[in-house]
């Protein structure tokens, strides 16, 4: 019977999950606990990182704020949580799952204490802006956590598996605005610190939880190669591209949504609030659909069907601005939360799905089977980190975008003219790469055909 093999300080040897005799004999129990806990830990990240589009609409004149004040501020933690993506990839491999999940909830508390701090008219922009980046961290949790479960589970559950935890971390985005829609209409807006308080009781109890209850990988360390390798390889940058316009769209759109309401159609904090939590609640509910259908359809085609849709819906807010419809541009603009968070799942089964096809093709031509498919696991997991961190790019994009537009147009228009033809051609890139007749393939890349 083959179990897992422990070591002290909750690190685990010989982890096989495509081994169904491993898997059924106690590795699925494993593999789903620590799945558990870290969609907790990775769901306090996201709420910390999108922080700042519940404050800004505490923020009324008397911060002497523009709007393009507040879309910078809020681009500010999209950036660095981007960025950061890329070193907290590895962090699971170097320092263990479990002991960086610890870690990185309780970083989360410093960002979340100084908001505390300086959230009062008179505190300066640059201020703001400082404190905002340091919310950033919280984008990073992201990577980590999914580069973490990315390991815990076989090929043929990776695309549920990933789906459920990313879309458990994204649906932290949804709980601070509905926090923060709370507080605005219980105790007001001039009552901030409210949302902040009840955060920092729950970084402690991630931090705990993980503590007690998640596990560490040997598997996954010594893998320093792993990011020059998969930087080398035209299939990575491709679905970075692609991640661009999913993810990027979907956290973008959430730090966005608010203003949008408040610039456009001249709603007020309690209004916007009232709305803005629903766009990220169903495309964060939605992201595990998407990995389950790419599970059984493929990656390709849902996200091919996603990019026509994100246009589609992106064409609808454009009408509805133009009629000044809010309805009408409500309902396109939750239309881009629900495919965004579909491409989300579909896009991320495509990683993994991308380096077992290649570890196959390396099976096939004499390489030891095992190893192919731990390299594949590790590549993976180095692309996951980033894919995430150029997506999480395209949040910033998007707000700078509204920034300029409404600078300029005094209307999200043209942004969303902007958006609209990225996803033409997102939606041209998904089909030239990954759907074309395999004889029209590039050699050698045919197998990715059907991911």
């Amino acid at each position: 019977m083959t179990t897992a093999t422990r070591r002290r300080g909750r690190w685990i040897e010989d982890w096989e999950p495509e081994n169904e005799e491993f898997w059924a004999n106690g590795g699925r129990k494993i593999a789903n606990r620590n799945l558990w806990f870290s969609i907790f830990a990775e769901h306090l990240g996201f709420s910390i990182w999108t922080l700042w589009s519940v404050m800004v609409l505490f923020m009324g004149p008397q911060y002497g704020l523009s709007a393009a004040d507040k879309f910078l501020l809020v681009s500010t933690p999209t950036l660095v949580g981007g960025l950061i993506r890329i070193p907290y990839t590895f962090a699971p491999a170097r320092f263990g799952g479990r002991n960086w999940t610890v870690f990185s909830a309780g970083l989360l508390l410093v960002p979340t204490i100084l908001a505390a701090v300086v959230m009062h008219p008179g505190t300066s922009l640059g201020t703001f802006m400082l404190v905002a980046a340091l919310g950033g961290v919280g984008g990073g949790n992201f990577a980590s956590s999914m580069a973490n479960i990315n390991a815990f589970f076989p090929e043929r559950s990776k695309g549920w598996a990933l789906g459920l935890n990313a879309g458990g971390g994204n649906l932290g985005v949804a709980a601070i605005q509905l926090i923060g829609l709370l507080v605005i209409s219980t105790a007001g807006a001039n009552a901030p610190r409210i949302v902040l308080y009840i955060y920092i009781p729950l970084l402690i109890v991630a931090g705990v939880c993980a503590l007690l209850f998640m596990d560490n990988l040997t598997s996954m360390s010594g893998d320093s190669k792993a990011m020059r390798e998969v930087i080398k390889d035209r299939q990575s940058w491709v679905m970075s591209f692609l991640y661009i316009g999913t993810f990027g769209s979907f956290i973008g759109y959430s730090f966005a949504f608010g203003l949008v309401l408040q610039n456009q159609f001249g709603r007020t904090p309690l209004q916007a609030a009232s709305l803005t939590f629903l766009g990220p609640l169903v495309g964060s509910f939605i992201r595990p659909v998407g990995g389950w259908l790419a599970d059984r359809i493929g990656g390709a085609k849902v996200t091919l069907w996603t990019f026509l849709a994100l246009a589609i819906g992106t064409a609808v807010t454009i009408l509805a601005s133009n009629v000044k419809s809010l309805p009408l541009f409500v309902a396109g603009f939750i239309s881009l939360f629900v495919f965004s968070g579909l491409g989300n799942g579909s896009t991320y089964k495509m990683i993994p799905a991308i380096f077992r096809a290649k570890a196959q093709s390396a099976i096939e031509a004499g390489a030891e089977e095992k190893g192919a498919l731990l390299q594949a696991r590790r590549l993976s997991g180095a692309l996951i980190g980033l894919a995430g961190a150029i997506g999480a790019l395209g949040g910033l994009f998007i707000n700078l975008a509204f920034r300029e537009s409404f600078l300029t147009a005094k209307t999200g228009i043209p942004a969303f003219v902007a958006f609209l033809v990225f996803y033409g051609v997102c939606f041209v890139v998904t089909w030239a790469v990954y759907l074309r007749k395999p004889a029209e393939v590039r050699a050698g890349e045919a197998a990715l055909a059907s991911v």
